[in-house]
């Protein structure tokens, strides 16, 4: 100790000009001493302690390095082209030539990283050209037309710049706070224009000029025919059009939905003066069709973004089985599955049915069995769906009984379980309904009731996804047993209850309604 002392001193003495202020800074230093880590004495004598030599004091932390991003394709180790320069392909969004404010507002929602649908899409959309995206559920087909579209409308702010569609209002919804938050940094002045709500305050709006609208074919298609010239003239300037979920905006048949998109495109500018993307999660031929028109002189080809959408139709970490029941005793199987050890622990269900009847009847059975239990359907008044889908998310319900309105796009955290009730007439309409769960990479389970009428459709939905499918199976649980000694008289009295109050035209909560009472007397 004193041989160190003596060579501070020693070395604070040979610089005369600046004793003073050596001394004050070895002042602070003591003062500091006792917030530091304590020494032993044997090696605070082994080590000498350096001369003072200026104001600065050395901290234990050491300044990290910036990595300098590289150019040569030998030392990335991901490389890739994107917009003409070779780029890790998985690297961050500063990678793909995304604005800093939105690599900055992606971070503040936890996305750090693009996926493989955000690294084909967002550079061809930034570039201008058309684009066909198509990944699985759960992959970040928004983000992967949100971002480009923010970040060229933040060069030019000036009118309606984009126009997205999409088949629901629950999703149309979503859209429309996800580009707020995405947005947020920015003045962007998005609306809303679904069904289910007035049309003048939306007339108004429209009027307005804002900068992105997120809207349903149906609500859309009726302001253009209805609302004046003086509503719809934004609409003729508008720069990029989406079609998000365009497998089903552009399926024929019953309930299809293309006459009201064919009206909402024909008040668009021509294809030839925008940008036309498409995004879903099953690539049909009415998609594909895009790729065959006609293309102006001097417009690049659509570009095709295909990632795991033919190879693997599922998230991977998605485990999916199946349940043999009777046609008679669906509920009760339905019920006892769910007051299983497994499913029992887990925080969120939802069940799929194929129609609202069904669906309206399994919400009160499964209510009167004492399930925390809401529902999402056409039946239900907009209103009513936009809080019930909130109680879902906020784990007010811990199981949501649904038609098809729930299965597409729909991005509810933590969903732990889905359940079949119904077999999908359609197997595309499996993949978007088992999406649900097993997002961004997670965990989760999907179980379907196979009844004696469904085997056709199980056995299409085991060919699309090119999997079979286990029956399930819970150690120490036969729902056989279970179902004949605990659930059978049970669930058919709460039934008979359940129908009754669908007849006598009361609510959920046992209430009459209006309607039905005057109908009744």
């Amino acid at each position: 100790m004193s041989t160190s002392r003596s060579s501070i001193s020693d070395s604070e003495a040979s610089d005369a000009s600046s004793s003073s202020t050596s001394q004050s800074y070895e002042k602070i230093d003591n003062d500091s001493s006792r917030k530091r880590r304590r020494i032993s004495p044997e090696s605070d004598a082994s080590v000498a302690k350096p001369p003072l030599s200026g104001p600065s004091i050395t901290s234990r932390i050491k300044p990290r390095k910036a990595d300098k991003p590289s150019t040569n394709p030998g030392e990335i180790e991901h490389p890739t082209i994107s917009n003409g320069k070779v780029v890790d392909s998985k690297a961050s969004f500063a990678t793909l030539d995304v604005a800093p404010w939105l690599i900055a507002s992606l971070a503040a929602m936890e996305i750090k990283r693009p996926t493989g649908i955000q690294k084909g899409c967002i550079p061809k959309i930034i570039e201008g050209q058309d684009v066909i995206g198509g990944s699985r559920t759960g992959s970040g087909k928004t983000v992967a037309f949100a971002v480009p579209i923010l970040q060229k409308w933040a060069e030019d702010p000036v009118g309606i710049y984009a126009v997205i569609l999409t088949p629901t209002r629950e999703l149309a919804l979503q859209l429309f706070e996800q580009i707020k938050a995405i947005s947020a940094p920015q003045s962007l002045k998005p609306i809303l224009v679904t069904g289910g709500t007035e049309m003048r305050p939306q007339a108004l709006a429209l009027s307005r000029r804002p900068h992105v609208v997120i809207a349903t074919p149906g609500r859309l298609a009726d302001h253009i025919q209805t609302s004046g010239e003086d509503t719809i003239v934004g609409l003729c300037r508008v720069k990029v059009v989406v079609l998000d979920e365009a497998d089903r905006l552009l399926a024929s048949g019953p309930g299809s939905m293309l006459p009201d998109v064919e009206t909402c495109l024909n008040a668009l500018p021509p294809p030839q003066e925008r940008q036309t993307c498409l995004f879903t999660a099953t690539l049909t031929p009415e998609v594909m069709a895009l790729k065959s028109l006609p293309r102006g002189k001097g417009r690049p080809p659509i570009f095709v973004c295909e990632v795991d959408t033919s190879d693997l139709a599922v998230p991977p970490t998605l485990k999916q089985t199946y349940l043999q029941v009777p046609l008679t005793y669906r509920e009760t199987y339905l019920h006892i599955l769910l007051l299983t050890a497994r499913n029992a622990a887990k925080k969120s269900i939802i069940i799929f049915c194929n129609r609202t009847a069904t669906a309206n009847l399994l919400e009160r059975l499964l209510r009167l069995l004492e399930h925390r239990v809401t529902s999402l359907h056409s039946l239900l008044p907009q209103r009513e769906r936009t809080d019930n889908l909130a109680r879902f998310r906020a784990s007010a319900a811990r199981i949501l009984v649904a038609t098809d309105v729930a299965s597409r796009g729909l991005d509810i955290p933590e969903v732990d379980l889905v359940i079949n009730y119904d077999v999908p007439r359609n197997p595309d309409d499996y993949i978007h309904r088992v999406g649900r769960t097993a997002r961004a990479g997670k965990k989760g389970d999907a179980v379907t009731l196979v009844g004696q009428r469904d085997v056709a459709l199980f056995l299409a939905i085991e060919a699309r996804i090119g999997v079979k499918l286990e029956s399930y199976e819970e150690e120490g649980v036969n729902i056989e047993t279970r179902v004949v000694r605990d659930g059978l008289k049970d669930v058919g009295e709460r039934k008979r209850i359940a129908l009754l109050d669908i007849e006598e035209g009361r609510d959920v909560k046992g209430n009459r309604t209006r309607g039905k009472i005057r109908k009744l007397e």
